[in-house]
């Protein structure tokens, strides 16, 4: 449990401070720069913080349902013969 309360925390610190950077960049590029390009940037800066936090969530997620599942459980094949 320590180890994914970890992982969410830090999932949670650095996509926070990149979707405050990219709120940042895209505001400059919107209201004072004169370039459309600083948009673009912050932009994806900020979708890649969203890409980043989900992505921390997921690992979370799989990691706990990894430690929950019962390991070494059998699983058994049967081959029919198509005729």
């Amino acid at each position: 449990m320590h180890s994914r309360l970890k992982l969410v925390k830090a999932t949670k610190n650095i996509g926070g401070s990149i979707l405050i950077l990219g709120i940042i960049i895209f505001l400059y590029g919107f209201l004072v720069s004169d370039y459309s390009s600083i948009t673009g940037i912050g932009i994806g800066t900020v979708m890649g913080a969203v890409f980043i936090f989900i992505m921390g969530m997921f690992f979370a997620a799989t990691e706990e349902m990894l430690e929950n599942t019962a390991k070494g459980t059998p699983v058994h094949f049967t081959l029919h013969r198509i005729k």
